[in-house]
C-alpha cells in the first residue's frame, strides 16, 4: 500500500480549541444535537444530514435578526426552487452595519489605492453614508425590488451604495470601470436599472483612465434609468444632469431598513458570458446572509478584530464575498489598483501596510509571485496574516510550496473552490484541518460536495463530476429574464435531474479532502482518460521559457482527437527542439504519455474573460469551425484582436 500524504500543515492544537468553528460544534452538540466527538468531519455528516437543525444552529449562533419568524427552516427541498425559511423577514445590510452598535470609532473599511497608504472609514461613518444614501434613494422614488447599478472599483462609494441599496430591498449589480460599455450593457440592459452610481475614471498601473465617454454611453442606452450619481475620482466635475456623491451621503439619516422575505432579491452577479449573454443570477438577502455568515464566520475564521483583504474588483463575485466580512465585525480591507503595481509584490505590501490577518488572492498571482523570485516574508511584516487563501483556479503544488516558504511555515494556506452561481465556496477552508499539497481541505458544511460517474454513482478517489445533491442557502432563485426557468435548469439540472452539476471534475480523497482538476465542459479525453487542463498548465509552466499556456482536445471528424498545446513564452525565449523536447518531456515524466500534447504551438498571448480565467471552450469551438462571433460573446475577453490570431490558426489549418 502507498504511503499516506503527510500534511504541509497542521493547525496546533491551542489553534483548533480558538477557532470559532470548535466553540460552534460543541454550541451546537448541546443546543441542536450535533455531534460533540468527531471533529469537523463529524460536524460536516451530521451538517448534511440533519439541514434543518444545522441551518437553524447557524442562525442562532449568529444571532440572526428575524423580524417576523420562519416557519420553517427548508420548505420545499427540491432543486431547483428548494424554499429556505418561509415566511421569515428581515435585512441583509442592518446585519453588515450591526458592529456600529459597539464599535463606532473602529474602521469598518480601510481603503488603499496604489499609494498603498490605508485611509480608514469607521462603522459610525459608514453607517450614517448608508443612512443618509438610503434615504436619498427613497426620495428618487427607489422601492424594494428595484435593480440599482454600479459602474464603480473597490472603493469606499461602492460598499456604501451595494449597503444603501439593500437596507431599500432594491437589487444591487455592479461592473468594474475596466468593462468597455458593450459589456457593461450586455450585463445591465438584462436587468433594467432605475439609478447608476458611476465614476469619471479610475487609476490602474499608475496611470490614470478616463472612462467619461464610456458612461456617456451607458445612459444613452439605459433608459429605465431616472438617476446617475457620479463619484469624481479623478476630480473632474459631474455631468450635467447627474447627482453628487457628496450631496446624497452627507445627511446624518439613521437607517431605515426595509424588512423582506428571505428569498427577496439582494444582488445580481453574471457568469463570464464567454458563449452568449452572460447569466444574469440572483442571489437572496437571506440565503447570502446565512450562507455567508458560515462561510466567513466558520471557515474563515473571522471576526471581531480580523482584518480581511481579498485582491478583488467590483465585476467578480469575491467582491461581494468580501463586502460579506463586514457580517462578522470584521474590517475589510479595499484595494483600488493593479496587483503588481509598482512590482509583482504589491499586494503583500498591501497586507502589511493594512495588519492584514485573512489574505485572499488569486492562483494566478502566487505562481507570478514565485516566478518573480518575490520573497513575502522577508521583503514585508506578514506576522499578522494568520490564512492565505487562493481562488479563481486551482493553486498548483508548486504553489502550495511557495507560500509555506516564502509566507511562513505556520501559515494556513486555504485554497477554496466555488463560483459565482452560488458566491461562496463548496469546498476549501477549515481551520481545524491539516492542508496537504494541493487539495482542499474539505468540502464545505452544509454542502453535500460528492463526484459523481455519468450514471449518478459516487466516486472515492476517482474523478468524476462536482455535484451538489441538497440545496445551499445561496444557490440562485432565479435568472433574471428565465420566466419559465429553463436556463436556470439547463445550467445546472440537466445532467442528473434534481442534482446540482457544477461542470468541475473533482476527487474526493479517501481523507475527506477535494482535488479541483479544472472545468469539465473543457476536460480533455484521450483514448478514455480524462485529465483536466490545470495538470497540464501546472506542470508546463514550472518552466521559466514558458509564461503561461492554453490546452484544448478537440475531437475530429474521423474519430481522432487532436490536442495542442498553446504557449506564450517569456521574452528572448524561442521555440527551439531544445525547449520543445524539455515541454513534452516534462508532461510525459511528471503527468503521462497520454498528457502529450500532439503540438506545441507558441502564440503571441493566451485569452481571458474579464475576470482573469483562461477560455479554453471558446478556443477549441475555433478549432471545430465555429465563427468567431458565435464562438464567444466579444464583450467578455480581454483581447479580442487576440482570440482573431487563434481564428486565423484555426482557419489556416488543414
Amino acid at each position: 500500500m502507498p504511503t499516506a500524504p503527510q500534511p504541509l500543515w497542521q493547525p496546533t492544537e491551542e489553534r483548533v480549541a480558538r477557532a470559532r468553528i470548535t466553540a460552534f460544534q460543541r454550541w451546537a452538540a448541546d443546543h441542536h444535537g450535533a455531534p460533540a466527538d468527531g471533529g469537523y468531519p463529524a460536524l460536516h455528516r451530521w451538517s448534511v444530514a440533519s439541514p434543518d437543525a444545522f441551518w437553524r444552529a447557524v442562525t442562532e449562533w449568529f444571532d440572526v435578526r428575524f423580524t417576523t419568524p420562519y416557519a420553517r427552516v427548508l420548505g420545499d427541498r427540491a432543486m431547483p426552487g428548494a424554499q429556505w425559511f418561509p415566511g421569515a423577514t428581515l435585512n441583509y445590510a442592518e446585519h453588515a452595519l450591526r458592529a456600529a452598535g459597539t464599535r463606532a470609532d473602529e474602521p469598518a473599511l480601510l481603503y488603499v489605492d496604489e499609494t498603498h497608504a490605508p485611509r480608514p472609514v469607521t462603522w459610525a461613518e459608514l453607517r450614517r453614508q448608508v443612512g443618509s444614501l438610503a434615504a436619498r434613494l427613497r426620495d428618487l422614488g427607489v422601492r424594494p425590488g428595484d435593480r440599482v447599478s454600479g459602474y464603480l472599483p473597490n472603493i469606499p462609494q461602492a460598499v456604501v451604495a451595494l449597503l444603501a441599496t439593500a437596507a431599500v430591498g432594491a437589487v444591487w449589480t455592479s461592473c468594474a470601470p475596466d468593462f468597455g460599455a458593450r459589456s457593461v450593457l450586455d450585463r445591465f440592459q438584462q436587468v433594467e436599472p432605475v439609478v447608476l452610481f458611476t465614476v469619471d475614471g479610475y487609476r490602474y498601473g499608475g496611470k490614470e483612465h478616463d472612462r467619461r465617454d464610456v458612461v456617456a454611453e451607458l445612459r444613452r442606452e439605459l433608459p429605465t434609468l431616472r438617476a446617475v450619481v457620479h463619484i469624481p475620482l479623478l476630480g473632474t466635475d459631474a455631468p450635467e444632469g447627474t447627482l453628487d456623491w457628496t450631496a446624497l451621503t452627507s445627511a446624518g439619516t439613521e437607517p431605515v431598513f426595509e424588512q423582506v422575505p428571505f428569498d427577496h432579491p439582494l444582488w445580481v452577479l453574471y457568469s463570464s458570458g464567454t458563449t452568449g449573454l452572460p447569466k444574469a443570477i440572483v442571489q437572496s438577502q437571506g440565503g447570502i446572509l446565512v450562507e455567508h455568515l458560515k462561510q466567513l464566520g466558520l471557515h474563515c475564521d473571522l471576526g471581531p478584530g480580523d482584518r480581511f483583504f481579498w485582491y478583488t474588483s467590483t465585476g467578480w463575485m469575491m467582491w461581494n464575498f468580501l463586502v460579506s466580512g463586514l457580517l462578522t465585525g470584521t474590517t475589510i480591507v479595499l484595494y483600488d489598483g493593479s496587483p503588481g503595481f509598482p512590482d509583482t509584490g504589491a499586494q503583500w505590501a498591501v497586507a502589511e501596510r493594512t495588519g492584514t490577518t485573512l489574505f485572499g488572492t488569486s492562483a494566478a498571482y502566487v505562481m507570478a509571485c514565485r516566478k518573480a523570485g518575490v520573497h513575502p516574508a522577508r521583503d514585508h511584516d506578514l506576522s499578522r496574516v494568520q490564512c492565505v487563501a487562493t481562488t479563481g483556479s486551482p493553486l498548483p503544488p508548486d504553489g502550495f510550496r511557495w507560500l509555506h516558504d516564502e509566507v511562513g511555515e505556520d501559515v494556513w494556506i486555504a485554497s477554496v473552490s466555488g463560483g459565482t452561481d452560488v458566491c461562496s465556496c463548496f469546498a476549501g477552508a477549515v481551520p481545524t484541518l491539516p492542508v496537504y499539497i494541493g487539495e482542499l481541505q474539505a468540502p464545505g458544511l452544509g454542502t453535500d460536495l460528492q463526484s459523481w460517474d455519468p450514471d449518478g454513482n459516487p466516486l472515492t478517489d476517482e474523478v468524476g463530476e462536482l455535484v451538489v445533491t441538497a440545496p445551499m442557502p445561496s444557490m440562485p432563485i432565479r435568472f433574471w429574464n428565465d420566466p419559465d426557468g429553463s436556463r436556470y435548469h439547463d445550467s445546472y439540472f440537466a445532467t442528473y435531474p434534481g442534482v446540482w452539476r457544477h461542470g468541475d471534475w473533482i476527487t474526493v480523497t479517501s481523507r475527506g479532502s477535494v482535488i479541483i482538476h479544472g472545468r469539465s465542459d473543457s476536460t480533455l479525453n484521450r483514448q478514455g482518460v480524462r485529465m483536466g487542463s490545470a495538470d497540464i498548465y501546472e506542470a508546463v509552466e514550472r518552466l521559466p521559457e514558458i509564461r503561461e499556456s492554453l490546452v484544448i482536445g478537440v475531437e475530429q471528424p474521423d474519430g481522432g482527437y487532436w490536442m495542442p498545446l498553446f504557449v506564450h513564452l517569456a521574452p528572448g525565449t524561442t521555440l527551439d527542439e531544445a525547449l520543445l523536447t524539455r515541454v513534452k518531456r516534462t508532461i510525459r515524466e511528471q503527468l503521462s504519455p497520454r498528457h502529450v500534447p500532439d503540438e506545441v504551438i507558441e502564440v503571441p498571448g493566451i485569452p481571458h474573460t474579464l475576470t482573469g480565467k483562461r477560455i479554453e471552450v471558446p478556443v477549441k469551438r475555433l478549432f471545430q469551425g465555429t465563427p468567431l462571433e458565435k464562438a464567444v460573446n466579444p464583450g467578455s475577453i480581454d483581447d479580442l484582436d487576440l482570440l482573431r490570431f487563434y481564428e486565423d490558426l484555426a482557419r489556416k489549418r488543414p
